[in-house]
């Protein structure tokens, strides 16, 4: 069987769990993933995995925190004055919400701690500082000299 190279499109069906065995995100088991190898739209460990990999083939591929969503930074946890805030409801800590950065930019943010003149958010990825363990299945290949059919 022939390993997929750059360019091919591959459909890739995958479980990321934590340490503990918790999923934390999946692939529905009729719609695998589709990317191009070499394109830069994966990360490079899948990439780079996915072709050493035959079609049925599975792999366990495990990614400390600085490959995966970051190591956790204590300084993207700050405190926000709510009045400076306009929100739809009234958000609880373990919401998630979008709020605006000087610099005219929007962030989405963790709800840490509320008290009646501030918001305390955490703006890191809900699994920074985590290792995660990724297996991915190779379901099929396109080869990229058979895109054009598509």
């Amino acid at each position: 069987m022939q390993h997929p190279q750059s360019g091919d499109t591959v459909f890739v069906h995958f479980t990321a769990r934590l340490d503990d065995g918790t999923i934390i995100e999946a692939s529905e088991d009729d719609s695998p993933v589709e990317a191009v190898l070499g394109a830069g739209t994966i990360n490079p460990a899948f990439d780079e995995a996915l072709r050493e990999m035959v079609v049925g083939e599975s792999r366990v591929i495990t990614l400390p925190p600085e490959k995966a969503y970051g190591k956790y930074n204590k300084r993207l946890v700050f405190r926000l004055k709510r009045k400076r805030l306009e929100f739809k409801g009234d958000p609880k800590p373990g919401d998630l919400v979008r709020v605006g950065l000087p610099d005219g930019k929007k962030a989405v943010v963790t709800v840490e701690a509320i008290d009646p003149k501030y918001l305390t958010v955490d703006a890191n990825h809900p699994h920074a500082g985590e290792t995660i363990h990724y297996t991915l299945t190779l379901r099929s290949v396109i080869p990229a000299e058979h895109e054009e059919i598509r």
